[in-house]
């Protein structure tokens, strides 16, 4: 099945919405702090970059050739934004919580 038009670009663009509100939280949350971490701000952060993981992704699997016409890897980029998505929230609330 083919993807609707401009999922490419919708893609791609929302992965890199949410690349931009992760670095803005991190920069907010104060990664660059003086003082020791706590185990929290480990899992935070680790949580943060595995979310920049799978949204850096996004484009790269969207635009991967594909060997047939209506391959796309259009449902591997939803769920790879989703992902992403899920643990940059995820880190924010934890943020936020502790």
């Amino acid at each position: 099945m083919r993807a609707p038009s401009g999922a490419v670009a919708g893609l791609c663009s929302a992965s890199a919405t949410m690349f931009a509100v992760g670095m803005a939280f991190l920069g907010y949350w104060g990664l660059y702090e003086a003082g020791g971490w706590r185990s929290a701000d480990v899992l935070i952060v680790v949580l943060t970059l595995v979310g920049f993981a799978a949204l850096g992704s996004v484009p790269w699997i969207v635009t991967t050739p594909v060997a047939r016409d209506g391959e796309e890897k259009v449902a591997a980029a939803r769920r790879a934004l989703a992902l992403g998505v899920v643990l940059i929230w995820l880190s924010v609330l934890m943020s936020v919580l502790t």
